[in-house]
């Protein structure tokens, strides 16, 4: 027995310094001829796929603790391993592969394992390994040979795990002279050894394999890198192998494992070599793929169809998602929807960020609630487009995943199923053809899907519903039939919109349907004859100060006035609470408390502009000639100044001043009150504004939006008729 003791098995020996030899060998020059001269390869192909799926699925399987990680998955009990078989073809296909190569793997094993050929080292075994499969490809020799390497593998993990239990196991592990498992167990240094080099081969064997499935469709292999990418492969298959040869030699062996780690880090080097080449052939076929689709939305959105599906589809759903929509239903849960929702209707695409206002959506969501009301067959959709958010899992990106659930729970239309739907393709198109920046957009598509307006949200914000069916000849209709009047600066954001206008003629201005109101304002019962105010600013003093002074004024004249607070686009959040508080606590006026009646009033304003220098004659806009673009200039010029503003009207009589003109003519009241009880306060003023204009300071500066569209190349002043300077502005604020 003491005798028997001292035999040693050549498998325990220490390795010889084969991989020196082979060192040697691989700085050869005549080493690349070497490995070619054993390539051979016939018009057989097999489908390795499958065979690399087994493969995967006995490395997770035979370690006691987690495997290699093989595409992201790391083993933990049985789940991934088992996700893994979900995924293998039928076991009739898989037996029909491996029936073809049973013969090829046993000798490759047996080879791994016994030195069949006589090789002395690894180089040897290795040629020797490459001349049985000479007529095989380059991703296919080295599949089979891992094939090989883990049948060996699994036999010696499947001994040692049954050895501890099973008698028989542990009797055949002594006549092999397997290690004790707690020399190789998890935790030992060989086992980690090993596992680093298995799972270095195995990344490797996936990228060589990811090559001979690159698209020959949008990639040539004289693309440089493609190029340089194929004449690695055969250096990176030989050395896999070689690899898998020293592996099998350390696996029953006491031996150091200092040289498994060499070995670990020759494979991981070419790895990275080829990994970088392939992620830039995958870049190179991406941008190939992506520019035929966007070249593909371009001819479609140019060509007529019979059903909106057929533009939305490539644009939306290039994936062909059965369900790449979801929408609220009547139990406020978002349900699944195809794109065949929207046939036969007219589609407003919402194009925006993530960070849309809550404003703006709670404004179009009761415009979108109220189409019911009349024939408006149209939908919203809504398509996220965020810069710099990949295409990542939720665990991955939380904070942007969150924010795109949060921001598309609040939207009672249908919004795209995930972020990632929408394609570089479609995203490039939406910016570079509908020209979206950062500012939200609304594509308006009509069944046929033709686009009728590359924007129409400026419509939507002006006349709500009745600007349906969203086109440019229904904008340049609903504009024919407007006039400058409060009517128009204050629309349906008060439900009283009659009763404000008590004392102008109804026969001389056009009718406007009623029903698309917004409740923003506190509703106020007005007289016939009564003033209307409305005022602006951002200095609490000096709306105490000019309501204070307008009242006196008012008071004195037996002039009732209403005077209403309509903030200003600048200032919101705590600041306009503040303000609000104010007026309320000191009764000085009424005010819009919800700020998102403050965000609409300056937001239609704003639409104005945009839908007015889009459908208005460029001569017209130049000139100054068109009535309704100069006041919405002024008011928005306002906006734009730090000091106060207001717009004093009686029916269609209106007055509106800024700045120190307007804090000087009620100051100086008694010069022009005889005029105001004769004439009336709104003539009375406006003579006094007309009065001063030439001798009193003005600084009037008009801060707009930046828009893709033209920009204007005259702007009149509106107290002076001079033309005003223009200025390239950045502003940030986060206020």
């Amino acid at each position: 027995m003491a005798s028997s003791q001292q035999v040693q098995s050549p498998r325990m020996q220490k390795p010889t310094k084969s991989d020196g030899r082979f060192s040697s060998a691989s700085d050869d020059s005549g080493m690349t001829k070497q490995i070619q001269a054993t390539h051979s390869p016939d018009s057989h192909e097999v489908d390795v796929k499958p065979i690399l799926r087994v493969i995967k699925d006995v490395l997770h399987r035979v370690a006691p603790a987690p495997a290699p990680s093989v595409d992201g998955v790391t083993d933990q009990a049985q789940g991934p391993a088992a996700a893994l078989m979900d995924n293998i073809s039928s076991v009739a296909d898989m037996d029909a592969i491996l029936e073809t190569l049973a013969h090829i793997i046993n000798r490759i094993s047996c080879e791994l394992t016994c030195k069949c050929s006589g090789g002395a080292d690894a180089h040897t075994t290795t040629t020797a390994i490459l001349n049985m499969l000479s007529s095989y490809s380059w991703e296919a020799k080295v599949v089979i040979s891992l094939a090989a390497f883990t049948v060996n593998y699994g036999d010696f993990w499947l001994l040692l795990r049954l050895s501890a239990t099973d008698p028989l196991a542990k009797s055949v592990c002594i006549l092999k002279q397997l290690p004790h498992i707690k020399d190789v167990g998890a935790g030992s240094p060989r086992f980690e050894a090993i596992s680093k080099l298995i799972k270095a081969i195995l990344d490797l064997t996936n990228c060589i394999v990811e090559f001979k499935r690159l698209s020959l469709q949008y990639i040539s292999s004289d693309t440089p890198e493609l190029s340089t990418a194929l004449s690695l492969i055969p250096t990176a298959a030989y050395l896999t192998i070689s690899s898998m040869v020293v592996s099998s030699e350390y696996l029953e062996s006491t031996a150091e494992t200092w040289e498994l780690s060499s070995w670990t880090h020759k494979i991981g080097t070419i790895h990275d070599q080829l990994q970088k080449l392939l992620d830039i052939c995958y870049r190179r076929i991406e941008d190939k793929r992506q520019e035929e689709a966007f070249q593909k939305l371009v001819r479609l959105f140019c060509e007529y169809h019979r059903d909106i599906t057929e533009v939305l589809n490539p644009l939306i759903n290039p994936k062909n998602d059965p369900w790449p929509l979801r929408v609220m239903d009547s139990s406020n849960e978002k349900t699944k929807a195809s794109i065949e929702v929207l046939t036969g209707k007219t589609v407003l695409l919402l194009i925006s960020d993530l960070d849309i206002v809550k404003e703006q959506r709670e404004v179009l969501a009761d415009i979108y609630k109220q189409r019911a009301s009349g024939d408006h067959l149209y939908e919203i959709v809504w398509l996220p487009v965020v810069d710099g958010f990949k295409v990542v899992p939720l665990e991955e990106d939380p904070e942007k995943q969150q924010k795109f659930e949060e921001v598309r729970w609040t939207m009672p239309w249908y919004t795209v199923a995930k972020r990632s739907l929408l394609e570089a393709a479609s995203i490039r198109y939406i910016k570079q053809e509908w020209r979206f920046s950062k500012k939200p957009i609304l594509v308006a598509v009509d069944p046929q899907g033709k686009v009728v307006c590359l924007n129409a949200l400026h419509m939507v914000m002006i006349w709500r519903n009745r600007a349906f069916p969203f086109t440019a000849a229904k904008e340049e209709s609903l504009w024919k039939d407007e006039r400058w009047s409060l009517e128009l600066l204050v629309d349906d954001i008060g439900t009283r919109i009659q009763d404000w206008l008590k004392g102008q003629d109804s026969k001389s201005r056009p009718k406007r349907k009623r029903g698309d109101t917004y409740e923003l304002i506190i509703c106020v019962e007005l007289q016939e004859g009564k003033h209307i105010c409305l005022y602006g600013g951002e200095d609490r003093d000096w709306i105490r100060k000019f309501t204070t002074r307008v009242k006196t004024v008012a008071g004195e004249l037996g002039t009732p006035i209403e005077m209403i607070f309509v903030g200003n686009s600048k200032v919101s959040g705590v600041r306009l609470t503040k303000i609000f508080e104010t007026i309320n606590s000191e009764q000085l006026n009424k005010c819009w408390e919800d700020p998102t009646s403050v965000w609409y009033f300056w937001t239609r304003l704003e639409s104005m502009w945009l839908s007015k220098t889009h459908s208005s004659g460029s001569s017209n806009r130049a000139a100054g000639k068109d009535s309704i673009l100069t006041e919405v200039f002024t008011v928005l010029s306002y906006d734009s100044s730090d000091q106060g503003w207001a717009i004093i009207s009686l029916g269609a009589e209106m007055a509106r001043e800024a700045g120190d003109t307007l804090k000087k003519r009620f100051k100086e009241f008694d010069k022009w009150k005889n005029d105001a009880k004769t004439k009336g306060l709104v003539p009375a003023l406006n003579e006094e504004f007309r009065k001063h204009h030439a001798t009193d300071h003005h600084c009037n500066r008009l801060i707009l939006p930046r828009t893709d569209s033209e920009i204007l190349e005259s702007v009149v002043c509106s107290v002076c008729g001079r033309p005003m300077e223009k200025y390239l502005m950045y502003r940030c604020c986060n206020n």
